[in-house]
């Protein structure tokens, strides 16, 4: 520490005077009143309700199209451009997690924890393009990736992946809810329960209206409100009030701290380690366990490692057994597919990437009181975020979280009434279901999802779970079902009963392998010894490959097939005659797309950099 720097601690330079004694950043006082909880969940969501829902009604009054029918509804026209594509990928992919998990993770790790973050969970969406061309050559007329099953595959592979697309959009919405409902309840004060409850309210009113269409609209609004924060937020930490040499010297210098400094840190009077409150682990102070030379600036982290490969599993299930993935493909334009993907792919890595890199690098460079508890609930962003720009940071960070929640959110909605709407409803209980009657039941659907969704993360609140716990396990949960859809659209030979198997036996050798791991590890099973970076590693590793190698064997050696995939489509029906997106020239634009993409899905990426730039 240079002269100069010794004279500003205390005061600007860590450890910082206005926090001795402090247990934890948000020990009990919120820095914003209750009222501003209600205005963001409440006034927030009627107002882009109101805003979303008068834009699509005028590009319907004036686009001459004033009847809105369930194709429409669930598909958006199928004729959606590069440009709206780009950006709803970049909303539907900015979670709660985005923004708060990945803070998260550069808080336990440093450098290399926003790194594995954003580029472990990019990939998914740059390879889902090759899929996305493959469904739009293959089963242009499709609504959801079931009714693709239930095509190839029959019935039994239908419910099974029914079973695992539930799955991801309940995984997926409750750590929307999980997260902002936290972040809520510390920033306002405003009761986590009704926080859970209100918050789906913002995404109901203008899904239920203006189905698929206006969740794309939104989206796009959403995703310039994110962008303008979080330049805001690196501007403030990098040029206004430190700088990159600053924050490298505060990280530098948080591992020079020795266990007894870190306990007079932490401690009542900020002075002497007695009477600390100081624990190893709970705060970010000294080295790194795992970390090379204990640093939060090498890439050589054991833990940041770890968290990459499980972040890798859990997010190709999230994307590749997420429907309202499928339903952006199935909107977009043949030749818009892979583009669209392709950049949002590249356009999202900056978000985690760069909000973790100010905001979860400065938890530590500045020495916060920030418990490993208050991190795991995703509450380092808003710390930092007040602590350097008081209530006006606190309320950014509420604002730009919001717009994260209701834009994922609206778009599980619309995927959770399409599935049933078409995979239940019109396939087992009403095969005649006219378009008005799938259209009331997928606007039915969307209002009983957002309610039963915010009971569901108070149940899960309630049982100790936290937002990051449910991040690492979800990849154990639905990641077995990765390989089989990816194989379902790219493989010939890709066995319908293979699949099943493969789906449920992944589901299962995972489980055990995780409950085994926490008992071996820590001899008992709990919530605490079933969340360990290890234990979660071993299920989600044994959850894709144990099913991949289960699918492969099955389709070559005990039933191979020979599928054709030109009559894929014929099992797909329309419910209404709307065709649009569906013409000659469009599918003669998928057909030369797929052709090169199942081919290589590397030339693929490489045409849509080329087409994007």
């Amino acid at each position: 520490m240079s002269a100069g720097q010794n004279d500003l601690v205390g005061t600007f330079w860590p450890p910082l005077d206005e926090y001795k004694g402090q247990k934890s950043f948000f020990g009990g006082t919120a820095p914003l009143d209750v009222a501003v909880g209600y205005i963001v969940v409440i006034g927030f969501g009627f107002f882009f309700s109101v805003v979303t829902t008068v834009i699509v009604m005028a590009d319907r009054l004036f686009s001459g199209n004033s009847t809105m029918t369930s194709e429409h509804f669930n598909t958006a026209g199928r004729m959606v451009k590069t440009g709206l594509t780009a950006s709803v990928i970049v909303s539907q992919w900015t979670w709660a997690a985005t923004l708060l998990q990945s803070s998260n993770v550069a808080w336990q790790y440093g450098v290399s924890g926003p790194f594995w973050y954003a580029s472990g969970a990019s990939i998914q969406i740059l390879l889902f393009g090759v899929l996305a061309i493959s469904l739009k050559k293959v089963a242009p007329s499709a609504h959801t990736m079931c009714e693709i099953v239930l095509a190839r595959w029959g019935k039994t592979a239908h419910i099974t992946f029914l079973f695992f697309a539930f799955s991801a959009n309940i995984i997926v919405t409750s750590m929307l809810l999980l997260g902002g409902a936290a972040t809520v309840e510390a920033l306002t004060g405003m009761d986590y329960r009704l926080a859970s409850f209100l918050i789906p309210w913002g995404v109901i009113i203008y899904t239920a209206a203006g189905g698929l269409h206006a969740t794309f609209i939104a989206s796009y609004l959403h995703t310039m409100i994110i962008f303008g924060v979080l330049v805001a937020m690196i501007l403030i930490v990098y040029i206004k009030t430190y700088s990159s040499d600053m924050v490298y010297d505060m990280l530098d210098e948080n591992i020079s701290y020795s266990p007894d400094e870190c306990a007079t840190i932490f401690s009542p009077g900020g002075n002497t380690p007695d009477e600390t409150f100081y624990e190893e682990g709970k705060y970010a102070c000294g080295r790194v366990e795992g970390n090379a030379q204990g640093s939060y600036l090498t890439m050589l982290s054991g833990g940041g490692l770890m968290f990459g490969i499980i972040n890798i599993i859990g997010n190709f299930g999230t994307v590749f057994v997420d429907q309202s993935y499928w339903q952006s493909a199935i909107a977009a334009k043949p030749t818009s597919a892979a583009k669209g993907y392709f950049l949002g792919g590249i356009c999202w890595f900056s978000i985690p990437f760069s909000l973790a890199t100010s905001l979860g690098l400065s938890s530590i460079a500045l020495l916060l009181p920030i418990t490993k508890e208050e991190a795991g609930s995703g509450l380092v962003p808003p710390a930092v975020a007040t602590h350097l720009m008081g209530p006006v940071g606190s309320w950014l960070i509420l604002i730009m979280l919001f717009m994260a929640i209701v834009s994922t959110g609206s778009a599980e909605s619309i995927a959770v009434s399409s599935l049933i709407s078409y995979d239940i409803y019109r396939t087992y209980i009403n095969p005649d279901a006219t378009g008005a009657q799938i259209l009331r039941i997928s606007r039915i659907v969307i209002v009983l999802f957002g309610l039963f969704m915010g009971l569901f993360s108070i149940a899960l609140h309630e049982m100790g779970l936290n937002l990051g716990w449910v991040y690492l396990f979800m990849g154990i949960m639905i990641g077995s079902a990765v390989i089989p859809l990816w194989n379902m659209m790219t493989w010939k030979k890709a066995s319908g009963t293979g699949a099943v198997v493969a789906a449920w036996g992944g589901l299962v050798l995972a489980m055990i392998g995780w409950i085994v791991g926490a008992v071996v590890q820590s001899g008992k099973v709990t919530v605490a010894s079933l969340g360990t970076n290890e234990v979660m590693l071993s299920g989600n590793l044994i959850a894709i490959f144990s099913s991949g190698i289960i699918h492969a064997i099955w389709s070559i050696f005990i039933d191979p097939q020979d599928y054709d995939f030109s009559e894929l489509d014929k099992n797909i029906n329309l419910v209404e005659n709307d065709m649009s997106g569906l013409g000659t020239d469009q599918q003669v634009r998928a057909r030369w797309c797929h052709r090169d993409c199942t081919k290589n899905p590397y030339v693929c990426l490489v045409w849509s950099y080329q087409q994007v730039i």
